[in-house]
């Protein structure tokens, strides 16, 4: 039996015209987090805290005896806070706005006019606030956005034109693969893939790709940069080390069957920030590859010492 504060936040969410598939107990659930709203909580006397998600787990559990596993998280914040967020309802990392989509510390908050509608429900005040903030949600929502915006990381891919990046660690490094690395050791290449930690294709020119030869689909793992360098006839996959580590052994094998089909040679290539995150990794780097340190921007290391044995020049 659904308990009626659940019932009652999934009448909220009713009312201001969230889509069927947030009216349900989960998504309730994620609200009365938002609001520390426990069963003996009045909704005069909502709050605002910062919450994660795995706190709203266990909100759920310790206060609405709802427990959820631990591999559900994925689905709260996709298919719930996500939608909150989108509706001016909640804000994302208002405490860090360039806090990186996917750090372990991301938290949400109920936005402060939100706040002031839901400690209205019940009472004669519910009806008119209602109807003022649902006139100003579309408003409140693009703000939110355009706040978000604001802290991302442009990027140069081509005189004149730029593209965005979701805040973080992952998304400087990236920028220094196309604005450092490309232009030092692969002049004249054309950007045709690079990835985002908040919207995963972030840029990518498909009909270049697929001119090469190669067609992937969504589920394809691509590299976080992919690079065509015209006048060798290459394709250069790059892996920031900060997504998901090096071009090891298997890495550099699921590439080769994902780019099999190109046309041109393949280059495979690992990007590094410093120079002692590498000392971690260098064990598992692959043979037949290149490492690129962004500290030490002039510099690139091939995993192949007989082709390059000799005196320097």
């Amino acid at each position: 039996m659904t308990h009626p504060r659940i019932d009652e936040a999934r009448q909220v969410l009713a009312a201001l015209g969230m889509p069927r598939a947030q009216q349900n107990d989960r998504t309730a659930l994620c609200l009365l987090a938002l609001l520390d709203l426990t069963p003996d909580t009045d909704w005069a006397d909502a709050q605002a805290p910062h919450v994660g998600i795995t706190p709203v787990l266990d909100f759920s559990n310790v206060h609405y005896n709802r427990s959820y596993a631990p591999n559900t998280r994925e689905t709260f914040r996709r298919f719930s806070m996500h939608q909150l967020v989108e509706a001016g309802i909640a804000r994302y990392n208002p405490d860090a706005p360039s806090r990186p989509v996917n750090s372990p510390k991301a938290v949400y908050q109920v936005a402060p006019e939100a706040l002031a509608l839901f400690r209205t429900f019940g009472s004669a005040g519910w009806e008119p606030a209602l109807a003022a903030f649902s006139a100003t949600r579309r408003t409140l929502a693009a703000q939110y956005a355009r706040e978000r915006a604001q802290q991302q990381i442009p990027v140069q891919i081509a005189p004149g034109e730029e593209i965005r990046l979701t805040p973080g660690a992952h998304s400087e490094l990236i920028k220094a693969v196309i604005e450092t690395f490309a232009p030092r050791f692969v002049p004249g290449a054309k950007l045709v893939y690079a990835g985002d930690t908040g919207a995963k294709w972030g840029y990518f020119d498909e009909p270049l790709l697929a001119a090469l030869g190669v067609r992937v689909d969504a589920h394809g793992k691509m590299p976080d940069v992919v690079l065509h360098d015209p006048e060798r006839q290459w394709l250069v996959l790059v892996e920031a080390v900060t997504s998901h580590g090096p071009v090891d052994g298997k890495r550099r094998g699921e590439l080769a069957t994902l780019f099999g089909a190109a046309t041109v040679g393949l280059v495979f290539v690992t990007a590094f920030p410093s120079r002692a995150l590498l000392a971690k990794y260098v064990s598992k780097i692959a043979w037949e590859t290149e490492v690129w340190v962004a500290g030490d921007p002039s510099h690139l290391i091939h995993f192949n010492g007989d082709r390059f044995l000799g005196p320097p020049p």
